[in-house]
Order: C-alpha cells, then sequence, then structure tokens
C-alpha cells in the first residue's frame, strides 16, 4: 500500500468519524431542546417530549422539522416566542451538545 492509499484511508476515517459525531451532537441537541421547550410549556412529561422532538428529526433532512415541531408545540401551549428565539436556542444548544461529546 502507497503512502497516499494510506493518507486517503485516513481521510475517509477522519471524515465517517467527524460525521458520526455530529450526529450524535445532533441528536444530544434535539433532545436538550425538548427539555428546554417541555419546560417552558410545563410538561410533566419531560423525557417523553424529548424523544418526541429526537424523533421529529428524521421526518425531512436538516433542522426544520424539529423547529417547526418544538415551535408549533410552544404556541399551541401559549408560550409566548419566536421562531428566531427557537432558532437561536437550538444553535446554542447545538455548541453545547458538541462540547459535552467532546469531553467523554
Amino acid at each position: 500500500m502507497t503512502t497516499f492509499d494510506e493518507r486517503e484511508q485516513g481521510f475517509e476515517r477522519k471524515f465517517a468519524h467527524d460525521q458520526e459525531l455530529e450526529f450524535k451532537a445532533t441528536a444530544r441537541r434535539n433532545r436538550l431542546l425538548g427539555e428546554w421547550a417541555a419546560g417552558l410549556m410545563g410538561l410533566a412529561t419531560v423525557e417523553e417530549y424529548a424523544r418526541a422532538v429526537v424523533k421529529s428529526d428524521f421526518e425531512q433532512p436538516g433542522d426544520e422539522d424539529v423547529l417547526r415541531k418544538v415551535f408549533e408545540d410552544l404556541k399551541g401551549a401559549g408560550v409566548s416566542t419566536t421562531e428566531g428565539e427557537v432558532r437561536m436556542k437550538m444553535a446554542e444548544l447545538l455548541a453545547q451538545a458538541r462540547e459535552q461529546i467532546k469531553s467523554e
């Protein structure tokens, strides 16, 4: 095996590893977002709602399905918030989730 092949395989392994970490961080962000939203709505079933938010991410590619679910649930529960505030919370929690995963 040549040095070039070894480097290529190394890059492929790093890419796969990075993608796995990003998937885990996104799933953790969604759980944290669900816990945050459940707290705002005063739900007793925080873990159940957080799981529902994580599952909602598999409806469509990207974050729009999660944003739509949480924002509409908050609005339906009478919580005064904007879509922008939910987006900012998602970004904040994604950074927090990445740090948590790096420290594990």
